[in-house]
């Protein structure tokens, strides 16, 4: 966890059973349509966060692991899923192999009017693995084949 006592975002699962805090700004706020989150989420897109393991804790009651149960993805072996025992949702995945946490914009804190807290912090920047969407997005945001800027852009 960074110096910083503030958390820049919250989130947590449907019952709120399990939930976390990010300290900093997301690496990455893209939306994924790759193959694998739509079969993960049976929806066509997530609004997916990246965040360095430093800047994440879980701030639902310990024994975390007790909230916890795990799917270890059997085609990508360093990426681990969290879901809350109570209800099923599925919360964070995490990536060993570049130590980061990845969270989705479904599950972030809302204020009154059901918006986002902090939507200017989490907001997405560009679309990813654009090639393997099911439906056309017409935005301004980039669509790319890959990741933002390291791979080619389709639009």
């Amino acid at each position: 966890m960074t110096g910083s006592s503030n958390h820049v975002l919250k989130g947590s699962c449907f019952c709120g059973n399990v939930s976390y805090s990010v300290f900093t700004p997301p690496v990455l706020s893209a939306y994924c349509h790759c193959s694998q989150c739509q079969r993960f989420t049976a929806s066509p897109f997530v609004h997916s966060m990246h965040f360095e393991e430093k800047d994440f804790v879980w701030t639902h009651s310990e024994p975390h692991a007790d909230h916890l149960d795990f799917y270890d993805n059997p085609l990508k072996p360093h990426k681990r899923r969290y879901r809350c025992k109570k209800c099923g949702v599925t919360v964070t995945s995490y990536n060993s192999k570049v130590n980061r946490f990845s969270v989705w914009g479904a599950l972030l804190e809302r204020n009154e009017e059901g918006k986002i807290k902090n939507w200017d912090i989490a907001k997405p920047t560009a679309h990813m693995f654009y090639g393997t969407r099911m439906l056309d997005v017409g935005d301004d945001l980039g669509k790319w084949e890959g990741y933002e800027n390291k791979s080619q852009r389709l639009a």
